[in-house]
């Protein structure tokens, strides 16, 4: 393939794993811009992350707001809104409820066990003009212990955590691999150590909203490859820049809440 007859397109670290997903569904987000709107879940995400961020960010900064203080921004985030959210799979007054607790359990046990020197890291554009792709994204954090450096990515979902605390890493080595490449784009840090995924299971009841914490090696390997194997940005490059944006009906997100080309969808025939 010669990479250099094509233009550069833009990839959100966040949506590679879309991209190998359901191909299809991702030129119809990410290419052709058509938009769904957002579900209740995935609102209860950004609440969380937006207060957690709030909070980690006054730490870093000296202010010192409280854990109510930045609690405001998950409320804002749920209710003072311009999208459209579909708020069919939780309401907001849930939604209210689980973010302020996790918010609360995320400031008391994990935010003091950890050294942040960066949060909410955004990198605008990052080229790799060989194989015609520009990452672009935010990394949660950048924390440091024992002199290395490592991103930290915070997942919330209702099955995130185990009941032993183990949090799922499998299969978000490639993401992670992009967090850490833009991470070190944009601040000229070394990312050296694993990876740390912090897992907040989004349940109703607070005994179920557990918070558990795991670790990916070799992230960044993973996303570039070697000489004898190509990394993941290399077939995500394949993929896009063949056009060859096949389908997947066996897809989780294969619906018409999730997708939209979900009726036009000759793949699911």
């Amino acid at each position: 393939m010669d990479n250099m007859t094509h233009n550069n397109v833009t990839i959100r670290a966040s949506s590679l794993g879309g991209l190998f997903d359901c191909p299809a569904r991702w030129e119809a987000i990410h290419i052709e811009n058509r938009r769904m709107p957002s579900s209740g879940k995935a609102v209860l995400g950004q609440a969380v992350h937006a207060s957690t961020a709030a909070y980690d960010q006054s730490s870093i900064d000296g202010i010192g707001l409280s854990i109510d203080d930045t609690a405001a921004a998950a409320v804002d985030t749920i209710f003072k809104r311009e999208d459209d959210v579909d708020w069919s799979d939780t309401n907001q007054s849930d939604a209210e409820k689980i973010a302020l607790s996790l918010h609360d359990k995320y400031c008391k046990q994990v935010a003091p066990k950890q050294e942040y020197l960066a949060v909410e890291v955004e990198c605008e554009n990052l080229e790799i003009s060989d194989i015609g792709i520009t990452l672009t994204g935010t990394t949660d954090r950048i924390k440091t212990h024992g002199g290395q450096n490592s991103i930290v990515d915070i997942k919330t979902g209702k099955t995130v955590v185990a009941v032993d605390g183990s949090v799922k890493t499998h299969g978000h080595a490639y993401q992670l691999g992009v967090y850490e490449l833009l991470a070190k784009h944009a601040t000229g840090l070394d990312i050296t150590a694993p990876a740390q995924i912090i897992g907040l299971n989004t349940a109703k009841t607070e005994n179920s909203q557990r918070i558990g914490s795991g670790e990916v090696v070799g992230a960044m390997e993973t996303l570039l490859g070697d000489q004898d194997t190509p990394g993941v940005l290399q077939q995500a490059a394949d993929v896009i820049h063949s056009g060859l944006f096949f389908g997947n009906p066996r897809s989780m997100l294969c619906g018409k809440k999730y997708c939209p080309i979900f009726n036009q969808c000759k793949f699911r025939r």
